[in-house]
């Protein structure tokens, strides 16, 4: 809420966040199973409630256009839309067959299939509810135009910063969760290094 206050209306060309759905996910226990097991997370309490109406609020105030993943959870603060996406994870498991995002553009909803594996890539499950890279480089190449400046009030794993890196979109964001904050900017680091060398 502070770094949204800072900005005047519209500033942002497009917002993309995933905020907390307060379904509980903040963390995980190891799977055992034989074919490959979830990767343990610490449960630190963060998803316990979805954002207040203040926040979509300011997120609507200071962005153009919106992407909202989870926004299943947040319809009543949400005007309508015809523009959902469906994440189809690709796999199907014991967690969920994909996820929801709404989107402010009037076009066709749209289903992406990027498998759960992606999310491998670029050094690593680093955060619970991670996106693959690959996850936002399509939302990028459907929906942002050149020189869009772009916002990410939830920064995780960073997946969006290595996605707009990437493309040479200007992005802000924030993330409250210092152990979070330090993984992502290692992420985000140890990938612009690499592509340094190239």
């Amino acid at each position: 809420m502070e770094l949204m206050a800072r900005y005047p209306d519209n500033y942002f060309d497009l917002a993309i966040v995933d905020p907390p759905y307060g379904i509980g996910f903040d963390g995980s226990r190891k799977s055992t199973s034989k074919h490959g097991g979830r990767k343990e997370y610490k449960f630190k309490g963060w998803d316990k409630k979805i954002p207040n109406e203040k926040y979509f609020n300011e997120l609507f105030r200071i962005s153009k256009n919106q992407i909202i993943w989870g926004a299943n959870y947040f319809t009543k603060y949400l005007p309508s839309s015809m523009g959902w996406l469906f994440w189809d994870k690709g796999q199907r498991i014991c967690n969920s067959d994909g996820e929801l995002a709404y989107t402010s553009f009037q076009q066709a909803l749209r289903v992406v299939e990027y498998n759960r594996c992606e999310i491998q890539k670029f050094g690593g499950a680093i955060h619970p509810t991670q996106k693959p890279v690959a996850l936002y480089k399509w939302i990028l190449n459907k929906c942002a135009k050149e020189n869009d400046k772009i916002l990410d009030t939830h920064l995780g794993s960073g997946s969006i910063a290595i996605a707009c890196h990437d493309y040479g979109f200007d992005l802000t964001a924030c993330e409250l969760d210092k152990e979070y904050f330090d993984l992502a900017m290692k992420r985000i680091n140890n990938h612009m290094a690499q592509t340094k060398l190239f």
